[in-house]
């Protein structure tokens, strides 16, 4: 099964090999057919802790690594 890959901005970098990541997709409302930006958080493994707040990253699906981290940057 191919693993998901996402884009996203990195919104905090304070933990040691972790980069939170934020992913904002557009949903079209039911009812009145506009278009919504829904985001979600994720916690990603960053090895070499080189992606700082700001940078443009893509994450990967991954073994679990901690309680909160299930991807990694690629």
């Amino acid at each position: 099964m191919p693993k998901r890959i996402l884009q996203g901005t990195v919104v905090s970098d304070k933990n040691d090999q972790t980069v939170v990541v934020k992913v904002e997709r557009q949903v079209m409302h039911r009812l009145y057919k506009k278009y919504i930006s829904k985001s979600k958080k994720y916690h990603a493994h960053d090895a070499e802790n080189k992606f700082s707040v700001g940078d443009t990253v893509r994450i990967q699906e991954c073994a679990p690594r901690s309680k909160l981290k299930r991807w990694e940057v690629l």
